[in-house]
């Protein structure tokens, strides 16, 4: 569902600054840069910030606003992590920063957003200094022109934080989250005039963040890594064993972390291990069961064609029985899906 009408206009517009040579105003979107598919522009607008990062964390308003001890901080901000977009637009001329917020949040409250923090006018002040001094806009790329105005005309001597000053008189904000899917996604909207050469347009920035876990086993742990934690531990969890959703069948990207579970039993040629395979909760437990031990099955005939004696090897499945995180969230029940080696 897309929701009309929503922008965040980046405005920034020659307030009489003949210096400017014309070509300076971006004309077009950033290359690369694309709307996100919650929120549809602002007619007219210009995209010209924009960046994503596919896993992140970022900190936005909680309901507390801004912190009386440091009122350029937030109070009690929400640490939020998962795919992190930032857009930074510039409106048409002719419309005004109240215009475009005012549309910006009535499309948001038609699709169900449920607000956590809001504030207009000068008490945005503060909260437009929390996102200065932060390095957003470090993660963003910029259109032609987009970054005149700031520090002598050079952004990357001044702060990382959104390139240019948006204005605290005609300042709006609004911060909280709209369910997508059962997954509540954090949506935040700084709309402004714009405080430098383009005094005729309005500036306004979103950031969005779509929960999602962390990618997973990525990281393969090492035949001396394995033999400490089986000693240690008697048990040791590998992430870098993959597989596909619902499936028993090795995924190429495990061959490295197989090799490494096969050069420690050749250099403990006494251990035996079980392999045991374990799923999230998702999916009954008959089907997780049979999925856990087809996986565990798959280490062993793996491990035995790298040279390891099929009788000092023994599959099992576990299922969803033995969690190391809650299922509750996609974090977790990627960390409960994983394959161990347990010493018998």
């Amino acid at each position: 569902m897309r929701i009309p009408a929503l922008t965040l206009l980046c405005a920034l517009a020659l307030a009489g600054s003949a210096a400017r040579a014309a070509d300076d105003t971006p004309t077009a979107d950033v290359r690369g840069s694309a709307d996100h598919p919650l929120i549809s522009r602002f007619p007219g607008s210009l995209l010209v910030g924009y960046g994503q990062q596919d896993w992140a964390t970022t900190e936005l308003p909680g309901a507390a606003g801004m912190s009386k001890a440091d009122p350029h901080k937030f109070a009690d901000p929400v640490q939020a992590e998962g795919k992190v977009t930032r857009l930074y637009y510039l409106g048409p001329l002719g419309k005004t920063p109240l215009e475009i917020f005012r549309n910006q949040q009535q499309a948001l409250m038609a699709a169900g957003f449920k607000p956590r923090f809001s504030c207009e006018l000068k008490p945005c002040a503060d909260a437009y200094f929390a996102l200065e001094t932060s390095d957003r806009g470090k993660t963003m790329n910029w259109a032609k022109g987009a970054l005149v105005g700031v520090k002598g005309n050079n952004f990357k001597g001044a702060r990382w934080g959104l390139p240019m000053a948006l204005g605290t008189d005609e300042a709006r904000i609004l911060a909280g989250t709209l369910n997508r899917g059962g997954t509540p996604v954090q949506v935040m909207v700084y709309t402004a005039e714009a405080e430098n050469e383009y005094t005729d347009r309005a500036a306004s920035y979103i950031e969005i963040v779509e929960p999602k876990a962390m990618p997973s086993g990525q990281v393969t742990v090492d035949a001396k890594a394995i033999g400490q934690g089986l000693q240690a531990e008697g048990k040791i969890a590998l992430y870098g064993v993959r597989f596909d959703t619902g499936k028993t069948e090795l995924k190429p990207e495990s061959a490295a972390q197989l090799d490494q579970m096969a050069a420690v039993l050749k250099a403990q040629p006494t251990a035996k291990v079980f392999i045991v395979g374990h799923t999230d909760n998702v999916g009954s437990l008959d089907a997780n069961l049979k999925l856990s031990q087809g996986r565990a099955q798959a280490v062993v005939a793996a491990l035995t064609q790298r040279g390891i004696a099929a009788n000092r090897l023994q599959a099992h499945g576990s299922a969803n029985y033995s969690p190391v995180a809650s299922n509750a969230s996609e974090d977790g029940r990627a960390k409960n899906r994983r394959v161990e080696m347990v010493l018998q």
